[in-house]
């Protein structure tokens, strides 16, 4: 597993160039507010269509969940794009034995109200209008070894370029009541995609 580094300096520089290239790459970054509990982890949950998915919500968390944020991503994306490990990007193997190590890692990172983890439960990149949101189980192996005090959050992701030159970001929120603990993953995904379902249809309607 590769796991984030902590080193100041290049944590800003990342974090400063993050949010130039997401603002000079669209036109916009639209999102909806919701109420984020302090006193309790985050474990954020989107969908998976692109490379800017991590980057976009990594600006949401910036501009509005505010906490320290962790993101689970392919090793083989963690070792092309090295800079990712200084603004908290850690490596899952799947298919390997290291997996188990790296969702253990996620789970322990709940345990710090500061945190938050971001995570794409699809495994794979998908059409951005996909019909079917399907998660593998690895999520269900974090909601359960950390069996605590966090808070789930759902965030589905559009881009269209609507009449403008750049393309626009929607992203849409939804705070969950329950962690889903002692749950199958089935009732987990069938909940994502009710939201995500919602949310295409909101995106839909946009009146341009």
């Amino acid at each position: 597993m590769i796991s984030n580094k902590k080193n100041f300096f290049l944590n800003r520089i990342v974090h400063y160039y993050i949010k130039w290239v997401v603002g000079k790459t669209f036109h916009e970054l639209l999102f909806n507010d919701i109420v984020v509990d302090q006193n309790r982890s985050v474990l954020l949950i989107g969908n998976h269509f692109s490379f800017w998915d991590g980057l976009i919500l990594y600006c949401i968390n910036d501009k509005l969940l505010k906490k320290k944020l962790h993101v689970m991503i392919l090793e083989e994306t963690a070792r092309k794009e090295r800079f990712l490990k200084y603004v908290g990007a850690f490596s899952v193997k799947k298919d390997s034995k290291s997996v188990l190590q790296s969702l253990d890692y996620a789970a322990a990172l709940l345990a710090d109200p500061a945190n938050l983890v971001l995570m794409f439960p699809q495994g794979k990149l998908y059409a951005n209008f996909v019909t079917n949101i399907n998660f593998e189980k690895g999520v269900m192996r974090i909601i359960e070894k950390a069996a605590g005090n966090f808070q789930i959050i759902f965030a589905s992701t559009f881009i269209q370029y609507f009449k403008h030159k750049k393309p626009t970001a929607t992203v849409y929120l939804k705070s969950e009541t329950e962690n889903y603990a002692g749950k199958s993953i089935d009732k987990l995904q069938a909940a994502y995609q009710r939201h995500y379902e919602a949310s295409k249809l909101l995106q839909t309607e946009f009146d341009i």
